[in-house]
């Protein structure tokens, strides 16, 4: 079976150019954009922000429409329970289950699932993680044990520490020597768990709100999603409304929020730029015989520090030069929440391919988690296939939806930024922040474009 799925690999790569491996979750595939999707891109992202800059005083985002009501219980805490059930499962998955990252079911359920599926589907329906996540139900029972109801100042921290979380899994992630590894991931996991498990139940579960990445990153790209369920007056709400209408509505990010944003959107730039020729040129890498992560492990973590203070620079510089040369109040916890679309745009366009290649490897793991011939699922056993790249409309369908998710949220992350701030009404205000988001989208789409040697 591995020599067949080798085989097979290699005719898709050797027959179609602009493929290559991508190193986070192998055999995942990088189909690089066409030049003319990309040049097309740029020309239409141009267009479309001066239109919508011409425009600004008409631009309105319609309010969110309520589609039910019902009181608002106590919560059950029963997902999160079964959620965490789940995750010592896959933790022993990790430790005992195969090596081979492709066939060890942590990895896959985590890199495909949470860190790829699980934002896209964030994206329709709302806040999943909140639910979903394994820490809420054991520490409200811990505390409701112990009967200990209180705080220890955590709170007063805001977002910093689910900055230093995002911070650390970034470097794992892209700069790390094996975050694929099933052994390494599960330790990894089963520590971070037990760090945030400790500071919520001295601190309390809301604290999770802000304080923990994941629930932070998830919370954010929520409020893009159309529907929302809402809470107020003792009572809950299903909300549907234009996508990106709930940011409107949102509080302004404080200081770590905004810095939390700035990571978020350094992390996935780089983590596309750090495989490009380009890149690997510039480190004096020969992108076709790479001498391995643990090479580049010291210059990459100067890149990603690097790419954090560019975006931090050209973000806050654009707000500044918008204040100066209109004169009118530009906040900056605003424009950082219309910067959300963007990031949830990539996100889904980078990751794209992942979710086709190795969602596959993903089923299967589930019908036979251990390799023992186990059909968990009912399925009979069969063979991961690369062949569906073979077909040139599947290839432009992909293509196509890659162009228009990097397009389209350029487009709402504009519309964002001119909805929310004030003084919206002088072009002069919002110039710098357009020209700003038509770079990013342009840079994402040559990312899209660009042969990976990684």
């Amino acid at each position: 079976m591995r020599r067949s799925g080798n085989a097979l690999l290699a005719a898709v790569l050797a027959g179609l150019p602009g493929l290559a491996l991508a190193c986070a979750l192998p055999p995942s595939i990088v189909m690089t954009l066409p030049i003319g999707h990309y040049l097309a891109g740029a020309a239409v992202t141009v267009a479309l922000t001066a239109l919508m800059a011409g425009g600004a005083a008409w631009l309105r985002l319609p309010a969110p429409v309520t589609l039910a009501r019902w009181p608002a219980g106590s919560g059950a805490d029963w997902l999160s329970y079964f959620s965490f059930v789940i995750f010592l499962a896959l933790l022993f998955t990790g430790w005992v289950g195969p090596r081979d990252p492709m066939h060890n079911l942590l990895t896959l359920v985590f890199w495909a699932g949470v860190w790829v599926a699980l934002p896209l589907l964030s994206l329709l329906t709302g806040d999943l993680w909140g639910a979903l996540n394994p820490w809420r139900g054991p520490v409200r029972m811990l505390r409701l044990l112990t009967g200990w109801q209180g705080s220890v100042g955590l709170t007063r921290l805001g977002a910093w520490p689910a900055v230093a979380g995002l911070a650390g899994f970034s470097w794992f992630q892209i700069i790390s020597l094996a975050p694929e590894d099933p052994m390494i991931l599960a330790q990894a996991a089963g520590l971070y768990w037990l760090v945030i498990f400790i500071a919520a139940c001295l601190e309390g579960e809301d604290w999770l709100k802000e304080g923990e990445f994941l629930h932070l990153t998830f919370a954010m790209i929520a409020r893009l999603a159309p529907f929302r369920i809402s809470t107020a007056a003792g009572e809950r709400a299903l909300q549907l409304g234009w996508p990106g209408a709930h940011i409107v509505t949102a509080p302004s990010l404080r200081p770590s929020g905004q810095v939390f944003v700035l990571l978020l959107l350094a992390a996935l730039s780089f983590d596309g730029l750090q495989a490009t020729f380009f890149w690997l040129g510039l480190i004096g890498e020969n992108p076709l015989e790479f001498t391995g992560r643990s090479a580049v492990q010291g210059i990459n973590t100067l890149g990603l520090i690097g790419s954090f203070a560019l975006t931090a620079a050209l973000i806050y510089g654009a707000i500044a030069l918008g204040r100066r040369l209109s004169g009118a109040a530009l906040p900056a916890g605003p424009v950082m929440l219309s910067f959300l679309a963007i990031a949830a745009g990539y996100h889904a366009a980078h990751y794209l391919m992942m979710l086709l290649t190795a969602g596959q490897y993903l089923l299967l793991a589930l019908n036979d988690p251990l390799l023992q011939g186990d059909a968990f699922l009912g399925l009979e056993p069969f063979w991961v296939s690369m062949g569906f790249l073979t077909d040139r409309s599947v290839m432009t369908a992909i293509w196509n939806l890659q162009f228009a998710l990097i397009v389209g949220v350029h487009v709402l992350a504009v519309m964002l930024a001119l909805q929310m701030t004030p003084g919206r009404r002088s072009g002069l205000a919002h110039l710098p922040l357009s020209v700003l988001m038509v770079g990013y989208t342009i840079f994402g789409l040559w990312l899209l474009s660009s042969p990976t040697g990684v």
